[in-house]
């Protein structure tokens, strides 16, 4: 499944960096010992799927993302697992060849080493939690 040509609006770089892709600066993590309302920290943009960083460490990191409808990310292998839990609307979340449809509230751990991906048939937000580390048994 190949990804649309949208935009993905994302403070996260792939290479793993702080270093922002677009003006050199540090990816501002979410203000510690502060009251946040998960759902409020990222609006939907149309023809767009949107991430915000809540924690980056380099043993793992926890983002949000929103997804408008008829979004989708192209199919991918993570090296880590990944908790996704769904925090508003309806999400398509593939993992090999199997189809999980997940609601408000629901969540679902997407094994390391699989192929995954993500469709919005309608608007949703996710928290995505990976944790690099405890792979060396």
């Amino acid at each position: 499944m190949m990804k649309k040509n949208t935009p993905n609006l994302n403070d996260s770089p792939e290479n793993g960096t702080n270093d922002s892709p677009i003006s050199g600066t540090r990816i501002m993590e979410l203000e510690k010992s502060k009251v946040h309302i998960i759902v409020e920290i990222l609006e939907y943009v149309p023809h767009a799927v949107v991430s915000k960083t809540i924690i980056r460490k380099t043993t793992g990191n926890i983002s949000v993302s929103s997804f408008d409808a008829g979004e989708e990310l192209e199919e991918k292998i993570s090296p880590f697992e990944n908790y996704i839990q769904i925090i508003d609307g309806t999400a398509e979340v593939g993992i090999n060849d199997k189809s999980y449809k997940l609601r408000l509230g629901e969540g679902i751990v997407i094994p390391a080493h699989t192929r995954h991906r993500f469709n919005a048939n309608e608007q949703f937000k996710m928290i995505s939690t990976i944790i690099k580390s405890g792979y060396e048994d």
